[in-house]
């Protein structure tokens, strides 16, 4: 379609390079057109399809004179065959060359004739002995077709005959290269061409090997390992590759010297390719990047779609590649070590599967090729083919030795899958194909290491759930096992569980991290993506566990029962007119409700204080990650170099690294922000904790409260100074008072300066709890001032100033039916988290030195919320692959957390102390 040509039957007068002709047509006595289209002639055996002379086989065609005049008529020479001559036509029929030696091998002329075998332009000798007639047919598996291939039609034969008859070196290379297109098939029984390949190897083996190969026979390709069970674990583990590799160091080895010899589907030897050049991987990419494909310990991943007609386009001509791996021999040489090919499409038979992790079942190849665009042709008529087979998964696998310490691996292993393309419309067909080099070790020692850890630890976290639910048994005052004790047990564990996954987890990460980037010989290698999924299932199971503990925890606090006792007594008394009798009474002085309601306000503004900066937590996590460049740690190759260049490869990511780096860092920036806090700020600044413990007893009111059924804390705020409803020059000069200890100590006790304490309460001491707090909550919340009946607000405030009676009393030691005690906790006491007395006539105030009541706070479950953090980050990063992301997310839900705790602990504040809602802001 670039260019103009005359018809058949006209010649031509003129052209202008093809772009304008004149024609005219030849007369009827000269009907022909000469070769060149410029003259007329006659032809006396006949036209072809372009209006040319044709003459027969071993005929060629003389239009013109040795001097170059035009002839008239048209000369159809023959060619001379017999002896001495022995000469034919060519195959474009133009001048007489000698013909195929076979025919005069055979023949003694350059006619085959019967007896005697024409095939594939070859003539043989019929005789006994030679390869059976072969089949020209290629099985497309993934299809369910078999085609009969034109390639096959008319090679086939020739070259099996000629293989095996003068051990032709192109002619076995053909075989060879035929029997890979068929998917290397092992069928015994048919005459395909792996069944000719396997019956010349087989009647050749007096002819010797290659280099001591007994699977490389003498003029034939290398295509098999030999298919005796368990042979190829022998091939891939008995011999270790004969080199080592380092990742630091002025003798560092990185470089893998992938050479592959190629060859084209006639069986000519094309040339030796180093594979840096991307010769094996169809997605174009940078020499950069795909240079980086052969580094030692770099992970390489490529993935692309593909168009079936660019396929076509680039790949008409099928190569094909025997690959071997260069290293350096002892004696300074260059040595050349053979790479194995599992072809995962192979056409076994019985004894052989090529698919999973069972080497017994391997049969293991040499030779394979990226796409076949030929075997797939049913004519030669310049058609596409029918069906394409195309390599659309190709990974390069290096194995380290186990227990090695010197960088020692096995054989490489190259693996193919093939998939077979029905051609149908090729500008709108795609592919996508893929190319990998992958290293991996065996992990069954530390899969094993893994599970003793967790068998360990998860015995521990039963038994050490099993006290918790002990402790916790002793605190709500029951003694028997019923369904909401097993309950109870299993939030318990649900929650140390969560702690044994994270434990292994966070270990883990960090194990592979330090190893694999610091190590100098190579002694580990990292999990491939496939070995991760036991690690990413228990970091799914270690967030859902502390989910679990999270949520409990969360409806915990938000139940407990507390009170605020207050010591102000009234001074003095007022007259008060007492309405319908018209007289005047004297009564009480009325105490300030002020102060309640500042401590009731404190007391909601620390309930989610955290000893860490959670904002600033998640800042400076995703600064480190993404800024400074600490996930680039996480990749899956040997640079432990905190920054890459955006022209190089970026090697894909290790999901077990980026826990590992992400936890390091969440852990190690919270430790120092607690030792920030706890050194620093709150000695220097502001300790919430101490102040509100300090603000109670300046504002003479103590706080009791109940987070089990039995037990509790209390804080100790009365004051030193018998009262707190005064003004500043008064206060003033009580706080100089106490400072100059001029006064007496704070604590419960005299002469002490304990304020904290958990309090293990008797049975009769909680029935006449729950009396008096039965009338102060029989309303969902505490009573309005504008919409509430007299008789309700009265009640409630009966009962308030029962409850404020009533424990102020018990703090006094007034009820000696319900009396109690102060003493220390024993060391395994504190160490267990329980107790061991039980309060049976007397209740029990254990000295707190560590402010314990804040384990009804976030202050006090800082471990459990971090965690909880932790693993909510790290999950969504696994899911998403974007430190950002998981960010934001944990961020978000930190807040969403807090304003549900803040939220529902208000409502429970305000209905167990009868502080209005309206007044907590």
């Amino acid at each position: 379609g670039s260019s103009c040509v005359c018809e058949p039957g006209y010649r031509m007068v003129s052209s202008n390079d093809g772009s304008s002709v004149t024609c005219e047509k030849c007369p009827e006595n000269m009907s022909g057109v000469t070769q060149d289209g410029w003259n007329c002639i006659t032809c006396p055996k006949g036209l072809t399809s372009k209006g040319n002379c044709k003459c027969p086989n071993n005929e060629i065609l003389v239009e013109r004179s040795i001097d170059g005049v035009l002839l008239n008529e048209a000369l159809c020479i023959h060619c001379n065959g017999t002896e001495q001559s022995f000469s034919a036509s060519d195959a474009s029929g133009s001048r007489c060359v000698r013909c195929e030696k076979t025919f005069i091998q055979v023949s003694k002329s350059c006619d085959c004739n019967s007896p005697n075998i024409l095939t594939g332009g070859l003539c043989f000798l019929a005789h006994e002995g030679l390869p059976p007639k072969g089949v020209a047919a290629v099985r497309f598996a993934q299809l369910g077709i078999t085609l009969t291939s034109a390639w096959f039609l008319k090679n086939l034969q020739s070259s099996a005959f000629a293989c095996w008859l003068y051990s032709n070196l192109t002619a076995c290379q053909a075989l060879g290269n035929m029997c890979v297109m068929n998917m290397n098939s092992l069928s015994s029984s048919s005459a395909d061409a792996c069944g000719l390949f396997q019956y010349i190897f087989v009647s050749t083996a007096r002819v010797g090997v290659t280099h001591s190969i007994p699977y490389w026979r003498h003029n034939l390709p290398w295509l098999y390992y030999g298919d005796q069970p368990g042979l190829a674990s022998q091939v891939l583990e008995k011999n270790h590759f004969p080199t080592t590799f380092t990742f630091k160091g002025t003798d560092k080895d990185l470089k893998l010297k992938f050479i592959a010899a190629s060859f084209d589907a006639a069986g000519n030897f094309l040339k030796w390719q180093n594979l840096e050049g991307g010769i094996l991987q169809l997605c174009p990419d940078t020499q950069t990047k795909l240079n980086a494909a052969y580094v030692f310990g770099t992970t390489y991943q490529q993935s692309c779609k593909i168009s079936v007609s660019k396929i076509l386009l680039d790949f008409a001509n099928p190569v094909f590649y025997d690959l071997f791996l260069e290293y350096n021999g002892g004696n300074g040489q260059q040595h050349l070590w053979a790479v194995p090919v599992l072809n995962l499409n192979l056409q076994y038979n019985e004894k052989f599967v090529n698919q999973g992790s069972n080497m017994n079942n391997w049969l293991l190849t040499r030779r394979f090729f990226l796409v076949d665009a030929l075997s797939g042709k049913e004519n030669d008529l310049g058609r596409p083919p029918r069906v394409i087979r195309i390599a659309s998964k190709v990974t390069i696998s290096i194995r380290l030795v186990s227990y090695t310490q010197r960088g020692t691996i096995y054989p490489p292993l190259i693996t193919v899958a093939y998939t077979d393309v029905l051609i149908q419309d090729p500008e709108t067909q795609s592919v996508m194909v893929s190319f990998a080099v992958s290293y991996e070790m065996d992990q069954s020692e530390a899969q094993i290491q893994t599970d003793i850890a967790l068998g360990v630890l998860g015995g521990l976290g039963v038994l050490w759930s099993l006290l918790k639910t002990a402790g916790w048994k002793r605190r709500t005052g029951s003694s028997i096992i019923d369904l909401q004790t097993v309950f109870r047990f299993l939030l318990f564990y649900a929650g140390d569980l969560a702690n044994v996954f994270f434990i292994i987890t966070v270990g883990t990460g960090i194990y592979w991290l330090v190893f694999f980037k610091a190590q100098q010989f190579v002694s580990v290698l990292l999990p491939l993506p496939s070995q991760e999924e036991d690690f990413v299932t228990y970091v799914a199971c270690a967030f859902s566990l502390k989910a679990l503990q999270f949520l409990h925890l969360l409806v915990s606090q938000v139940a407990i029962d507390i009170f605020f006792i207050d010591w102000e007594r009234p001074k003095g008394k007022v007259l008060k007119a007492v309405e319908g009798e018209g007289v005047t009474k004297s009564a009480a002085a009325p105490v300030s409700i002020w102060r309640t309601y500042f401590i009731a306000n404190e007391w909601n503004e620390i309930q989610t204080v955290r000893k860490i900066n959670p904002l600033f937590q998640v800042l400076a996590v995703l600064f480190f990650l993404e800024v400074v460049g600490f996930s680039n740690l996480a990749l899956m190759d040997a640079s432990s170099s905190l920054t890459r260049s955006s022209e190089s490869y970026i090697a894909p990511w290790s999901r077990i690294l980026r826990f590992g780096v992400s936890a390091a860092l969440w852990v190690a920036i919270a430790i120092l922000q607690v030792i920030f806090f706890a050194v620093i700020y709150e000695r220097f600044v502001e300790d919430k904790i101490s102040q509100f413990v300090d603000l109670c007893c300046v504002s003479n009111i103590s706080v009791f409260l109940l987070s089990h059924n039995c037990f509790g804390h209390y804080i100790h705020g009365r004051s030193v100074h018998g009262h707190a409803d005064t003004n500043m020059e008064e206060m003033n000069m009580n706080l100089k008072r106490e400072a100059e200890n001029l006064c007496s100590q704070r604590g419960l006790l005299p002469n002490t300066d304990g304020q904290t304490f958990q309090i293990s309460i008797s049975r009769k001491m909680r029935l006449h709890y729950d009396w008096i707090h039965e009338t102060l909550t029989r309303k969902r919340g505490p009573a309005r001032l504008l919409d509430s009946s007299a008789n309700t607000f009265e009640q409630s405030t009966r009962a308030y100033n029962a409850m404020n009676k009533f424990l102020s009393s018990f703090i006094d030691h007034v009820h000696k039916e319900m009396d109690y005690i102060v003493k220390d906790k024993l060391l395994l006491e504190r160490i267990l988290g329980m107790e061991f007395m039980e309060p049976m006539d007397k209740s029990i105030f254990y000295n707190d030195e560590g402010h314990s009541f804040t384990d009804v706070l976030y202050y006090g479950n800082e471990t459990t919320l971090l965690i909880f953090d932790i693993l909510f980050f790290s999950v969504v990063d696994l899911a998403s692959q974007s430190f950002v992301l998981a960010a934001i997310l944990t961020y978000l839900q930190q807040e969403i957390f807090r304003f549900i705790r803040n939220t529902l602990g208000q409502k429970n504040l305000a209905s167990k102390t009868l502080v209005d809602q309206r007044f907590l802001i």
